[in-house]
């Protein structure tokens, strides 16, 4: 399809101007910023070693520069696959990456766990794995655009990603939630990729079907209700979201997968009325799974969710199983940690139930403090504008619902982790990106910064078109 004669968000353009270069101080700006964050992971592992055992000793070698050797890795290898990448993103996954261990590492000094049993040595050996494959990413996909061949391909390998769990051979069950496959010694959560091939599927999709989104259809109330055969894969979407929560006790990853359909849709239509549409889906999939969660006690989890998040401080919501208890622990940390925070390896994040994973965050605030929580806000938040620059910088409809999707599903998924433990929302068992211990969020983040960065090196090296 010609690119002169399309509007919308694109716009009508009609000529084409010379393509722009990153500067070399630009390619050398990000060096600088991994050492700097190499040097914030390093210091951080040093505190940790100083606050727990008072002396620094030989694992800093292994927790404090693994990380660095890999990020320099991929950095190396950017030269030479995507060498006009944006220059933040790298550093800014490298430093979550790196005090994600750090904490986890904290934690592990607690419970003497040491080996494959210690949390933080399995995250080192996940963030090997991750960095691995986005270098494998950049590698294989050289132009983002090849990914719009498989856009119906990338929305099958989501359903598959997303109900193999169920399976009776592979499928494993956590504490809650039915998402895990065995994968040897290790657990493996494929909706996480999931949120990834989502991402394609949507962009490949809405590229192809916008106009009739938009235009075509039936008229009722004001709304313009698209056709069937438009509606189906929509339908599916909505429906494959409610199958989650219901089956696979998954609610944090359900929200995700239909809040990264509403953004993309939003984006591509610039239609106010499908984001209301798909707000009004939401509230009915939750008064219908409300409705089903009464009836069937199996489901009951989810009104346990609200009734946590309503009444935190219940003697009888604290003390039940599945309670609020987690949540509290996690309150009175953050309010220990105060303004400034105990020092890391000073506080007590251990008492927090999974506080190395779903608290992650919690504990950080404890010792870092509201500041250092800041920081780290200020981070993702960088890290999504660089995102969301990245797609309106495209001059392709695919790279720019891509790169908006995969931006939206870090923060969304941010806001709901956050959120869920200020007891802003109901807590809904999503990690913390890049902070938190679990490899296949790891996988799946990593590999989202490698498409981000192939994006905006593309981005950089296509034809301008000039109105």
């Amino acid at each position: 399809m010609a690119e002169s004669t399309r509007t919308g968000f694109v716009g009508t353009m009609t000529s084409v101007v010379p393509r722009i270069r990153m500067p070399r101080r630009l390619r050398n700006l990000e060096l600088g910023l991994l050492v700097f964050a190499f040097a914030i992971d390093v210091a951080a592992e040093v505190l940790v070693q100083l606050g727990t055992k008072g002396q620094i000793d030989g694992s800093l070698a292994f927790y404090g520069i693994a990380l660095g050797v890999l990020a320099f890795g991929l950095h190396i290898t950017l030269r030479f696959t995507a060498p006009d990448a944006d220059p933040f993103i790298l550093p800014i996954a490298t430093v979550l990456n790196g005090i994600g261990i750090a904490e986890i590492y904290r934690i592990d000094i607690h419970k003497a766990a040491s080996g494959w049993d210690a949390a933080s040595v399995r995250q080192i050996v996940w963030t090997a794995i991750a960095i691995v494959c986005a270098i494998v990413v950049l590698v294989v996909v050289r132009n983002h655009r090849m990914l719009q061949r498989y856009t119906y391909l990338s929305g099958l390998l989501s359903l598959v990603l997303v109900f193999i769990p169920l399976l009776p051979v592979i499928g494993t069950k956590n504490e809650s939630a039915k998402v895990w496959i065995q994968i040897g010694p290790l657990n493996f959560q494929p909706g996480e990729i999931a949120k990834i091939t989502l991402a394609v599927f949507f962009a490949g999709y809405l590229v192809q079907r916008r106009e009739s989104l938009a235009a075509v259809g039936t008229r009722f109330l004001g709304v313009t209700f698209p056709r069937a055969r438009d509606l189906g894969p929509i339908a599916v979407i909505w429906l494959m979201t409610l199958a989650v929560i219901l089956f696979e006790r998954d609610l944090g990853t359900g929200l995700l997968y239909f809040g990264l359909f509403l953004a993309v849709i939003y984006v591509a239509t610039g239609r106010t009325s499908w984001a209301l549409m798909g707000v009004a889906a939401l509230v009915g999939g939750a008064f219908a799974v409300d409705w089903l969660s009464s009836v069937l006690p199996k489901l009951g989890y989810v009104h346990g969710r609200f009734e946590n998040w309503l009444h935190p401080f219940s003697q009888h919501q604290y003390d039940s199983v599945g309670g609020s208890g987690q949540l509290v622990q996690g309150l009175f940390g953050l309010a220990h940690g105060g303004l400034l925070g105990t020092g890391l390896g000073q506080g007590q994040p251990y008492i927090t139930p999974v506080a190395d994973s779903d608290y992650i965050v919690a504990s950080i605030g404890e010792e870092l403090g509201l500041i250092g929580l800041f920081a780290i806000l200020g981070l993702y938040m960088i890290f999504v504008a660089r995102a969301f620059r990245i797609g309106f910088a495209s001059e392709d409809d695919f790279g720019k619902l891509l790169a908006v999707g995969l931006g939206f599903v870090v923060a969304l998924q941010t806001f709901v982790v956050i959120g869920g433990i200020t007891r802003v929302i109901p807590v809904t068992g999503l990690t913390a990106p890049f902070l938190a211990a679990g490899g296949s969020s790891l996988v799946a983040n990593w590999v989202i910064s490698a498409l981000l960065l192939r994006l905006s090196d593309t981005v950089r090296n296509q034809p301008r078109q000039a109105s």
